[in-house]
């Protein structure tokens, strides 16, 4: 059964995130259907990671077997053929043996998109109008009508880097209960399931004027649920000044998610590339 690697971008606005469920439309759902349309097969393709609802992917990564021996270029334009406009796929390969598309990754890059709905620094009197977000942009990026200090963002994004716990940041994950771990004791016995560790690593966190929008784009080794879109509102907060310029620090510390700021919205979120390691990819 050959092991396929597929590479895909998906506008996320008319799904219910990447995870299949019941009635609701779903990137992964879609895509199954797209298989079992062109091979007849009944596969769940695994993603690279769970993108909420709203959430868009320049490069979500899935994986999955099939028994039909379908060259690479065929199957993937019957496939594109099969989807709704909303999802390509970009690349279609064989994986080697084991090769999994969530658990082999070793690293994530998300952005996030604002268009700033108030010049920054504030002009003299009198104060415009606000910029108007075009409907043709406004499903792809949060149109923040708050004035928001791009040094400031930029300064406070190296909070982040290195290695944290990062409850503050994290929502309630709904599978937390199907991910916990078990462990035993000195004596053998199973000791009660352990919630999955909130420490990640994060390589790159910066923020960036480009194109008139403030994009904020990070690297880690992983991210929790709701982690990226927790970690922009409260930059959010501290960038108007809603809250001092060393927050950060110290709400990581509380390791409690109501010492942080608000959740920003879905739309602007990016899956942007999942990276594995050479011995993943090699064939």
């Amino acid at each position: 059964m050959p092991l396929w690697k597929s590479i895909l971008t998906y506008d996320g606005t008319p799904f219910h995130g990447w995870q299949v469920q019941p009635s609701l439309p779903t990137v992964q759902g879609t895509l199954a259907h797209a298989i079992h349309h062109v091979t007849g097969e009944t596969v769940l393709p695994q993603g690279s990671g769970r993108t909420d609802a709203g959430v868009h992917a320049l490069a979500q990564v899935a994986s999955f077997s099939l028994e039909a021996p379908i060259p690479a270029a065929n199957l993937q334009r019957a496939l594109n053929r099969a989807l709704p406009p909303s999802i390509r796929i970009l690349s279609l390969e064989i994986a080697p043996p084991g090769f999994h598309a969530r658990h082999s990754a070793i690293g994530k890059t998300y952005e996030y998109r604002i268009f700033p709905g108030r010049p920054n620094p504030a002009p003299l009197l009198p104060d415009p109008m606000p910029l108007v977000c075009s409907p043709m942009l406004a499903p792809f990026v949060w149109d923040c009508p708050l004035r928001l200090d791009l040094e400031v963002l930029q300064n406070i994004a190296a909070a982040v880097l290195g290695t944290h716990d990062f409850t503050s940041f994290a929502a309630t994950d709904p599978d937390l209960n199907l991910r916990s771990s078990t462990s035993q004791d000195p004596s053998g016995s199973l000791l009660p399931p352990q919630p999955p560790s909130a420490v990640r690593t994060i390589h790159r966190s910066n923020w960036q004027l480009r194109n008139g929008l403030l994009v904020y784009c990070v690297t880690g080794n992983g991210f929790l649920h709701h982690m990226v879109r927790n970690l922009v509102g409260t930059f959010v907060e501290v960038g108007t000044g809603r809250l001092p310029s060393d927050a950060i620090p110290k709400i990581l510390a509380t390791r409690n998610r109501a010492a942080a700021g608000p959740t920003a919205p879905a739309r602007g979120l990016f899956l942007v590339e999942v990276s594995y390691s050479k011995e993943e990819i090699q064939s």
